[in-house]
């Protein structure tokens, strides 16, 4: 098995263009967190002109929506959610410079054509072991949209947390790939 990639954020073009499809990957660094409402809100406040909450450029976005934390724990469980929930707005935020995106599931054929284009990698995280994921989480911060509770935008301080390439930005698939090497 390959040495993990070693990332820590925010990333760069360079960071991007080093990555294929199936690597392994360790995150350091702030992670931010947005799930559907969060994404419909920054969409429809660049639609409007305003100033978002926080800097997109380089950011890798984590879709999830995390439960309260236990006593003396910045976070409680963290686990990835389906991520093709967030297609629709996907593309207009990579446009502002998003260069990651961690979830579970496949991407539309739009969405990876976008992530070649503006240079955007998907990472899956693990379903089903979020209180795992969570212990890889040093602090979390609420940054924007406190309204909307669990899915409210946060800063996640981040140290190993592992993820896997799905999508790299050559057109690489790890779940197409995957499934091929079963069929010899």
């Amino acid at each position: 098995m390959k040495t993990p990639v070693r990332l820590t954020t925010p990333l760069t073009d360079k960071d991007i263009e080093n990555l294929k499809a199936g690597d392994n990957v360790l995150i350091d660094g702030v992670l931010i967190t947005a799930r559907d409402a969060a994404h419909k809100r920054l969409v429809e406040e660049m639609d409007r002109g305003k100033t978002l909450p926080l800097e997109l450029s380089g950011q890798v976005i984590y879709y999830v929506g995390p439960s309260p934390a236990r006593p003396g724990r910045p976070i409680g469980s963290a686990g990835p959610t389906t991520s093709y929930r967030m297609d629709a707005y996907a593309t207009r935020l990579m446009e502002e410079g998003i260069k990651g995106m961690i979830g579970k599931g496949k991407r539309s054929p739009a969405v990876i054509e976008a992530m070649k284009k503006y240079k955007c990698v998907y990472f899956a995280a693990v379903g089903g072991a979020g209180a795992l994921l969570a212990k890889k989480i040093t602090a979390s911060e609420i940054v924007a949209y406190e309204d909307l509770g669990p899915e409210a935008i946060r800063k996640l301080t981040v140290k190993d947390f592992p993820v896997i390439v799905i999508n790299d930005i050559f057109g690489g698939d790890a779940y197409i790939m995957g499934v091929d090497r079963f069929k010899a």
